[in-house]
This record gives structure tokens, sequence and C-alpha cells, in this order.
């Protein structure tokens, strides 16, 4: 008899939302179903035609196959500095303020690593991205949520901030331009995130992929003075190149921190293929004709075909959202969002995302990614309008 056990520590998470219901999606495809999905925010426009010449023409070269540098090579980490000189004003140190990562999980998992011992906490947003929570509880880190609400625009309630029990707290998990409600990035906001770290010598994180996507103002954690003394941020070319698959992203702070997250990373991982490294320090040169067109007006055409689908489900959102997803408050008529979200898969083959795997706050909302194109996003729309109409017999008031 196999008596062989797993860590203890997978008794503290569950198999990714995404990963369980792709599983399900694919099951209902390889029926027939023809499933759309509007779930998962993973561009489906390519990068730049400089980015992909820079990384055919590089990986022909005979030498470009060895491993890397832990810490990015050179011309990627002058890429990113100039990236956030030219768009957010913010001067970074290219050789010891920049550390190249593969994503912001990676992130994620190397700055808690870097700062949080077992049984230390961590502040994680509610609603927020899962992973925050769950690798925080793989390293055994007490989670401490803080709310996010509509009333206060989703962002932080410093007052209810400073009424909790900050002691041992290490981390502060922030994400702004927000996902997953849109709330914008506020200066503001940033400010008082600074002021919240220096007081309390927490460690603030800004997770800040989206702040081109339907953005024509670019904020930067960075831009408020001393922030890289307590902060740092994440940067990813996901979202805002057109990237996803790449697996380029970034994180920004002081030489200090650096080090510290240089020390676990380059324990773990080698660098990432020179020839990509190389294209994605082309990609950085995209001028604001490119961002324009892909960041801005290819999802506000979407945006509008999202809004019609959360009017044809009763669901109500704010108009002033940003980033590459829809945030939607569900009907009265429905008990949680995934009795909607369900209803609409099983009913009408589209999949949304349901708010509760981001935290009991958003139990109530339903979130419609932009990474479709309009014909698909039509189609959905269509199908939904079949599927709720009244002669169905599935209307539901607004």
């Amino acid at each position: 008899m196999n008596t062989i056990q797993p860590a203890q520590r997978l008794t503290t998470v569950n198999e990714y939302y995404f990963s369980v219901k792709g599983k399900e999606i694919a099951r209902l495809n390889a029926e027939g179903k023809d499933i759309i999905s509007l779930a998962i925010g993973s561009p489906d426009m390519p990068p730049s035609a400089p980015t992909i010449e820079t990384l055919c023409r590089e990986a022909r070269r005979p030498d470009a196959h060895g491993y890397q540098p832990t810490a990015g090579i050179p011309q990627l980490r002058e890429a990113m500095a100039g990236f956030y000189r030219r768009w957010y004003g913010v001067e970074l140190d290219p050789a010891s303020e920049i550390q190249p990562l593969i994503g912001s999980k990676e992130g994620i998992l190397h700055v808690t690593l870097a700062f949080v011992n077992p049984g230390e906490k961590v502040l994680v947003p509610n609603p927020g991205y899962p992973t925050y929570t769950s690798l925080s509880k793989l390293l055994g880190c007490e989670i401490v949520n803080y709310n996010l609400t509509p009333e206060n625009n989703w962002q932080p309630d410093f007052d209810e901030l400073e009424r909790l029990d900050l002691s041992n707290v290490k981390l502060m998990w922030t994400n702004y331009p927000n996902m997953p409600t849109g709330a914008a990035a506020q200066l503001s906001t940033y400010q008082k995130l600074v002021d919240f770290a220096r007081r309390h010598q927490i460690v603030v994180v800004n997770d800040n992929p989206y702040s081109f996507i339907l953005n024509k103002e670019h904020l930067s954690l960075l831009q408020i003075p001393g922030a890289k003394d307590c902060c740092i941020e994440f940067n990813s070319m996901s979202k805002s190149h057109n990237m996803p698959g790449w697996r380029v992203g970034m994180l920004a702070t002081n030489a200090t921190f650096i080090s510290w997250i240089l020390k676990v990373k380059s324990n773990i991982d080698s660098g990432t293929f020179r020839p990509l490294q190389l294209a994605a320090a082309e990609a950085y040169k995209n001028d604001e004709a490119w961002h324009a067109e892909a960041n801005i007006a290819v999802y506000a055409r979407r945006r509008q075909l999202a809004g019609k689908i959360m009017d044809e489900l009763g669901c109500t959102y704010d108009p002033a959202q940003v980033g590459m997803f829809l945030w939607g408050q569900i009907p009265p008529a429905y008990d949680d969002a995934e009795t909607l979200t369900e209803k609409v898969l099983h009913e009408a083959r589209v999949f949304l995302t349901p708010g509760f795997i981001f935290g009991s706050n958003g139990k109530r909302y339903l979130r419609i990614s932009l990474c479709a194109k309009e014909e698909k996003l039509t189609e959905a729309l269509e199908r939904i309008r079949q599927a709720f109409s009244p002669s169905a017999g599935t209307a539901t008031a607004k």
C-alpha cells in the first residue's frame, strides 16, 4: 500500500480556479459545445513587428543559446529603465534598481521568500489577485485581508488599515490600476501607501501591469518621492505589449531590496533566453501610436460590447473602469455570481469569471475579459441575448 503523502502545505491551497475550469471547458469543447471564453486576461493580439523580427534574427545566432545571467542582460535592464523614464518620469539605475522576472507569480514568490518568515503576516486586498493569497499560504504566511469596496472607489480604506493589528506585518500587496475591479490608479492613494509603509515599516508591493490598458495617464507608485526606500513595483509586458506567453516582467525598487530578491532568484532559476530578452528590449521602444491603437482603441471598442453583455445580464458597472476587464455587479435575482456564470456557461456557452475567486467582496460581481476579437464578443452577446430572452424564460430584472 502506498503511504506517500504530499507536503502539509498543499492542504492550505486548492488548484487554481482557471486550471480546474480550463479542464471543464476543454471537455465541453470536445463534446462540440464551442465555448466562448471571456474569462482570462490573455491578450489575443501580437507584439509589434520589430519585436518578433528581433527574436527571429537573434535566435538564428549560433552563440545565442547559452545560459544567461539571473539579473538579466544589460540591454534589457537598460530598456526597462528607459521605459520607466519615458512613460512614468521615474529614474531607475538599470544596474542596481531593476530585476527582470518571468511574471508576477514568480515575483510574488521571490519577494515573499526574501521578506517574510513563516508565521509572519502579509496584507492582501479583498477582492484581489488570488495568487497573493495562495502563494502566501504555501510559504506559511498569515493572511490579513483589507477591504476594497465600491463606496471607497475600490481604494484602500486607510482608517480601517490603521485599526488593524499590524504587528508582525511585513508586506502589503496592492494592484493599481486594479484587477478585478477596474479602479484607476490615483496619485493620492500612492502617496498614502508610501506614508503608510514608512510609518509602519511595511514593504508595499504594487503590481502594475494595467497602466496602459484604457489608460491615457500612466501612473506608478515610484513617482512618489521616497517610494523606492520602502516600496517595490512590478510591471509586465504581458498586457501592455501583447506578450503573455513570453513571460517577461520586472520589479523595481532600491538596490538593497534588489540584492535580497536576487539572492532568492539566483538559487531558483537562471536567466531567460537571450534572444527573447533582446526582443523584449526592442518591444519597450513601441511608440505612442502603437500603444494608442493596441491598448486604447482596440480595447475601447471591445469594452462597448462587454458593456452590452453586462446590460443583457442585468448587471451594473462603473463606466469609468480601466484595464482589460469589465467588473459588474449581478442583479438581486441571483444569490451569488457563480450561479449566474454557471447559467451563462451551460445555457449560452460563454465562460465568464465569477468574482468570488478574488475574495468575499467579489461574491456579487462577475468579470468579463476584453481579450477576445469583436466578432467573438458579438457572438457571445447574441448567445446570451437568446438564452436570457423573455421567451426563454430566463430574463432578470435590472
